[in-house]
């Protein structure tokens, strides 16, 4: 199992910097968020100067006029901070959540557009984590972050400019435990920063393991390795609860340490200031407010180390996301050549790819296909037959040569252009949980039902659709669950129909059925081919022998083309295949 990177400095300002760009468009409620943050920091110390001052000149004298103004006083300051409090806590997860839903949608977006090299060696699980754990973990930075940093560091400063104003030995006095406040905050931000990176790391290899295991759930289940995948994530769990436990502890050593320190602080200062009042150096107002300053202050300094502790989580968060969309492994959209409709003609001039560094899967690759043909690729497993077809598509870019569609370079259409000419049937077909009705249009509103009912109806798939509870409404659920191998494949090739491609390519999309739903496949394909030009790829070489060209590869090289009774007295690679699967 792969662990996540840890992160580094808990202020990356080049990080903030980038993450605080998506707060422009709400400048105006950020700056608001500023203000409150600056007057609470500066009303709440407030209080505990206007007790001293209405113990040392009012309740000490028996002036209750002066007390009821001064209570009158102290409400309303209550009233103003819980307004202003109120105002900070909502718009703070505003903005944090409004933010979050910008970035996520700019993720799911940048994820979406990722060539499928990035998917091939990218767990699915961590692109979950990204999207859903790290980017809830970034409104951290916004809710609990600098914002909220500022406004305790803001306190502080006011707090201590009144107690050294008001008397500056009783000041000295009550921060005489501060140095140690400090060295077991700084003790704990480093301890739980750690314990943090690990729950981060354990929980980005849970919802991988998850993902992988569900989404593997029947194999599995055929080679009855449930005992021995349960026990993998049994310890992916403990790790999980370890790291998780150990961030605990450390917030259960250190809340008592520090409520322990800050009495300590109290202790002396009452000690301190008891002598004073009786000796009359200190009034007794100044030693009550002492005793609320010395509580305000050692409350921040707690949830500063927190603050931090949440912000670094942030930090961490939001350079993964950013990392995943700074990463340009996308497929290049340089090509604006738009046609209002593919002729068909395909040609690949020496085309070599490999999928990594020099490890070629194709090499030197040139055939055409006139519009209308039907052209079929047929080879042992692992001779690049598919990879020719992902290459047509631009699902990856060759390493050299040229592929052309209608004589232009397909690097010179616009990709989507270029794709909603291409109709694909794959022999895994691939349904989201939604209705067949959704599953064949892809939710394109272009896309009318009378539409979709003709080509179920040319398929021969309509039949069978109607017959379910809701027909096309019905909902096939994850991966098509719901529907036999053969069903799938008949509504992949509706969907594939609507669309109403120039160039058709089937990926074994008869070899997963029976007889019967190949016959059913075999009579919509020859209808669906005609006046198209059509690149095949079968096993099963009684389904291609009609093709105008069958094109044998082997090991990524192209061996043989010809027809099929060409192929079959040339007595080759071609022939060899076709006694071997006739022999049974």
């Amino acid at each position: 199992m792969s662990q996540e990177t840890k992160s580094g400095e808990v202020f990356d300002w080049s990080i903030l910097r980038k993450i605080y760009k998506y707060v422009n468009p709400y400048k105006g409620t950020f700056y608001f968020l500023v203000i409150l943050t600056v007057l609470t920091g500066v009303l709440a110390p407030t209080r505990p100067y206007f007790i001293q001052y209405t113990v040392d000149n009012h309740i000490l004298f028996g002036d209750f006029e002066g007390l009821w103004q001064m209570t009158v006083l102290l409400i309303g300051i209550a009233i103003v901070q819980g307004i202003i409090q109120f105002g900070q806590t909502y718009y703070s997860e505003w903005l944090g959540h409004t933010i979050i839903l910008d970035i996520r949608t700019r993720l799911y977006q940048h994820i979406t557009h990722l060539r499928l090299q990035f998917f091939d060696r990218t767990p699915i699980g961590r692109l979950v984590t990204r999207n859903i754990s790290d980017v809830e973990a970034l409104s951290s930075i916004f809710t609990e972050g600098l914002a909220s940093i500022v406004g305790d560091f803001l306190q502080l400063l006011f707090i201590l400019v009144l107690m050294f104003y008001t008397n500056w030995k009783l000041t000295l006095i009550s921060m005489a435990a501060l140095p140690l406040l400090l060295g077991s905050t700084y003790v704990f931000k480093e301890k739980i920063k750690s314990a943090f990176n690990d729950v981060r790391t354990a929980v980005a290899n849970l919802n991988t393991f998850v993902q992988e295991h569900i989404t593997g759930m029947s194999v599995v289940q055929i080679f009855n390795s449930e005992e021995r995948e349960y026990k993998k994530f049994s310890e992916i769990n403990r790790q999980h609860r370890r790291a998780h436990l150990r961030s605990v502890l450390y917030y259960s050593i250190y809340f008592p340490v520090a409520e322990v320190i800050g009495a300590m602080g109290t202790g002396l200062l009452v000690w301190y200031g008891a002598r004073g009042v009786l000796h009359e150096d200190i009034t007794l107002g100044m030693l009550v407010a002492f005793i609320m300053y010395i509580s305000m202050f050692f409350r921040p300094i707690r949830q500063i180390a927190d603050r931090f502790n949440t912000l670094q989580m942030g930090i961490v968060s939001s350079d993964r996301i950013l990392k995943l969309l700074e990463n340009d492994e996308y497929v290049q959209k340089n090509g604006n050549y738009k046609p209002a409709k593919m002729e068909g003609n395909v040609h690949f001039d020496k085309v070599w790819f490999a999928y990594q560094d020099e490890n070629y899967i194709l090499k030197n690759i040139s055939f055409d296909v006139q519009k209308g043909e039907m052209v079929a690729l047929v080879g042992a497993t692992g001779a690049g037959k598919s990879s020719v077809i992902n290459l047509l598509s631009r699902f990856y870019e060759i390493n050299q040569g040229r592929i052309e569609i209608d004589g232009t370079d397909i690097r010179d259409y616009d990709l989507y252009a270029l794709r909603q000419q291409i109709g694909v049937v794959l022999q895994d077909v691939f349904l989201f949980s939604d209705s067949i009705f959704n599953n064949i249009t892809l939710n394109n509103p272009a896309i009318s039902r009378e539409k979709v009912l003709e080509a179920a109806e040319l398929v021969g798939a309509r039949e069978f659709i109607e017959r379910l509870p809701q027909g096309f409404d019905y909902n096939v659920m994850e991966r098509g669950a719901t529907l036999s191998v053969g069903q799938r494949q008949l509504i992949s090739f509706v969907r594939a129909m609507v669309y109403n491609p120039a160039v058709i390519v089937l990926d074994e999309a008869t070899s997963s059925v029976d007889s019967e739903t190949e016959a059913m496949i075999e009579n919509a394909m020859e209808k669906l081919m005609k006046g198209r030009t059509s690149i095949v790829i079968a096993h099963r070489l009684a389904t291609i022998q009609r093709a105008n060209k069958i094109i044998v590869l082997d090991k990524g090289e192209i061996k043989e083309i010809g027809t099929h009774e060409e192929l079959l007295e040339h007595g080759g690679f071609y022939a060899q295949l076709h006694e071997m699967q006739y022999r049974g």
